[in-house]
């Protein structure tokens, strides 16, 4: 096309525009993302970055897919992330979800085995059996995968903290299934990196956890040709808050940290490349994803030709993508189905090699059989009757799309700059850039969440005054941790004294002095039954564990909030409290047990913080004990418990028993996050004054709790 046909498209599009809207300027119709990026109302040829019609799939930089014949080839694998309660319960739903054509596991484990703790342990009296399967000892993991052919499935473990004991465990089950480790196919997280900037389940500092990464890269590349040693994840980066843009920089410059870790091990790249993937998350801006998956795979191959890689199987970037958990709502819970097929959507047309698709009920619970069923269902429909498949790369030419690609790869460039000019991805965590950025990012959405400018179908808009409970999957957290007790004792009766310390001391040593391989170990303290935790604890005799700091970005709700109405009458709410009291309402937010994810008690505390109120912020994975003592000694007057992870009806009862017993019940208890409606009333009966599910208005929570402790304080 001419340059002048091109410009007679864009002038006759205006003069039609213009009259279409009265007069004004089609300039108004433009919108900017949260990434700074401007979307234009139209695009056209111009907007198309140059070379892109010499693109094919299956040919490096891979923007259109790593395969050339896609999904007309073969579709992507159905893989749905599933773990609870015992490992019994959770082999029976893998058996049954493999019969119903579901073609890969995905293990989810329970947060005490994410951070290293047997199920005995004191501090994981909440976090047992949910959220995930709890993994003790080798037994546990033989009776997981009982009646599944490990030389014959592929299984994905979402693991990070605990991967070394998580990792041999597998590999100890595989050789008592009959299975040598050289046949054993899947993937491993390993994606330590991440766990520092937001899902926090870590064990150990960065330095330490990055041999722990390099060390299973070693091997899995010596010894396991067909298992994928590390899964670099951006999705929960999406899911704290982050960006498009930043998600996709972050995940890629920690691939580049861990490509220089194995590196620096001796081994070739070409050696462990070709066994790296990446997992991202899918929310719902629809095209901005599948543009995102596009990037990711072009701006990897270009990483990776950097890096000195020779082979094309090294530079493609082969992803797992999941459905956003973060947008699905508690409110009208069955929007929840809509949602997840636009966002496995754009993953399909993305180019995603696998999918896990997320159950309607994910804001409330635990997935039910049938949401898990529907969840499942949604990726053979698109495989099976909407023709998605049989086109390589739908979108590829898209005037739009092409344009979208190439502003998220550039944004996603400055943003890796800035981490290689601190020295690489290690370094930034330990100075907490990328953790800031995103939860400035969380806050920046929440506060447009709030004002309404970001439409929440049945949240903010279109809402439903009478919600129809729905059936949810709960887990007896006592009786659980009771039989996984049970079967650490026997094991421990059953055992030789001799050959576990043995195994266990030569694991200390090689983490202390730097010499052998930990998962090598690893895997001889396993065979000797040594448990997890016994494992983990003898790693961090040398590598000690790590302790984040906790703290509050100011600035981000005043400044959104700068001039309205309802802001501003708060603010005058909590100034007449401080001329009655002499003092601001104080609050404490905090989270208890294992359950790192801590976007919603950020995002609190920032508010709150900007609105006026005294807030503190505890630190991560205390109990309810250490809470209790620490609420006492500062005299709040509320303690604001967040909780994701489904311990709210163990941890938050035993706070306020401990409160009542030290005499201060007069202190506040509040609580939000992913708790079922049907536990309020449990919640309320044990002395909880309010409760914020998944969805709450933040202002609208602050005058809330304002009232309790004014109406508390008319009580004293």
């Amino acid at each position: 096309m001419s340059e002048n046909s091109k410009n007679d498209i864009k002038r006759d599009w205006l003069l039609i525009a213009t009259k279409e809207m009265k007069g004004k300027d089609p300039e108004t119709l433009n919108w900017k993302t949260p990434e700074g990026v401007t979307i234009k109302p139209l695009y056209t040829a111009d907007d198309v970055p140059e070379n892109v019609a010499d693109e094919i799939p299956g040919v490096a930089p891979f923007t259109r897919g790593v395969k050339a014949t896609m999904y007309a080839g073969r579709p992507w694998t159905v893989r749905q992330y599933a773990g609870f309660s015992t490992a019994e319960e959770s082999n029976k739903f893998y058996r049954k979800n493999l019969a119903a054509g579901q073609k890969g596991l995905s293990v989810a484990f329970d947060l005490a085995t994410h951070r290293g703790y047997d199920s005995d342990h004191p501090r994981v009296s909440g976090d047992v059996g949910k959220a995930g399967v709890a993994i003790d000892s080798v037994e546990d993991m033989k009776i997981l995968f009982d009646g599944i052919p490990l030389d014959k499935m592929s299984v994905s473990m979402t693991m990070n903290g605990a991967i070394i004991p998580v990792l041999a465990m597998f590999i100890v089950a595989g050789e008592e299934q009959g299975v040598d480790k050289s046949k054993l196919s899947g993937t491993v997280q390993n994606d330590i990196l991440k766990e520092f900037m937001v899902r926090n389940t870590y064990i150990y500092p960065p330095k330490p956890s990055m041999r722990i990464v390099a060390d299973i890269i070693e091997y899995t590349a010596t010894n396991m040709p067909k298992y994928n040693s590390i899964s670099i994840s951006g999705y929960h980066m999406q899911e704290a808050g982050s960006t498009l843009a930043q998600e996709l920089a972050y995940t890629l410059a920690d691939g580049m940290e861990y490509v220089r870790a194995a590196m620096d091990k001796g081994l070739d790249v070409d050696q462990f490349a070709g066994r790296l993937s990446f997992f991202f998350c899918i929310g719902m801006n629809f095209f901005m994803e599948a543009a995102k998956l596009r990037a990711a795979r072009q701006m990897w191959a270009k990483i990776m030709t950097d890096f000195g890689a020779k082979s094309e199987r090294s530079k493609m970037l082969r992803t797992h993508c999941q459905t956003s958990g973060v947008s699905l709502t508690e409110q009208s819970p069955h929007n929840n189905v809509i949602r997840t097929t636009v966002e496995a959507m754009a993953a399909v047309l993305g180019g995603t090699q696998s999918l896990h698709t997320n159950s309607f009920d994910e804001a409330i619970a635990l997935p039910t059989e049938q949401s898990a069923r529907i969840a499942r269902n949604t990726q053979l429909i698109l495989q099976h009757e909407t023709g998605l498949t049989n086109v390589v790369d739908p979108l590829g030419g898209s005037y739009y799309v092409e344009s979208l690609t190439k502003e998220l790869a550039d944004e996603a460039w400055a943003l890796i700059d800035e981490v290689e000019k601190l020295g690489g991805m290690t370094k930034a965590v330990e100075q907490g850039l990328p953790k800031m950025r995103i939860e400035e990012a969380a806050a920046k959405r929440q506060a447009r969440v709030d004002k309404g400018e970001d439409v929440i179908v049945g949240v903010n808009k279109y809402a439903v005054d009478d919600e129809e409970p729905i059936d949810i999957l709960e887990i007896d957290n006592a009786k659980v941790r009771e039989s996984q007790i049970a079967r650490l004792t026997k094991i421990k009766k059953s055992r030789s004294k001799d050959t576990l310390k043995s195994s266990l001391d030569s694991l200390a040593k090689i983490a202390a002095n730097g010499k052998g391989n930990l998962l090598e170990a690893a895997i001889e303290a396993a065979r000797a039954r040594a448990t997890l935790g016994e494992i983990s604890d003898a790693m961090e005799t040398a590598f000690d564990r790590h302790s984040a700091t906790t703290r509050i970005i100011a600035g981000v709700y005043a400044e959104a909030y700068k001039g309205d109405p309802e802001f501003k009458m708060i603010q005058t709410r909590i100034a007449d409290f401080i001329k009655d009291t002499g003092k601001a309402p104080h609050i404490m937010v905090c989270k208890m047990g294992q359950d790192g994810h801590d976007r919603g008690a950020k995002i609190i505390a920032t508010a709150f913080a900007d609105i006026g109120f005294t807030v503190d912020l505890s630190d991560l994975f205390e109990t309810p004990q250490e809470i209790a003592t620490k609420a006492i000694k500062a005299n709040v007057d509320v303690i604001g418990v967040s909780s994701l992870a489904a311990g709210h009806k163990t941890l938050i009862p035993e706070l306020i028993e401990l409160l009542k017993a030290k005499k201060r019940d007069d202190i506040i208890v509040i609580c939000g996050g992913v708790i079922p409606e049907q536990d309020y009333a449990f919640l309320r009966d044990a002395g909880v004054a309010d409760i914020f599910g998944p969805g709450s208005n933040v202002l609208e929570a602050a005058n809330a709790v304002l009232g309790q402790v004014k109406g508390d304080r008319r009580n004293r």
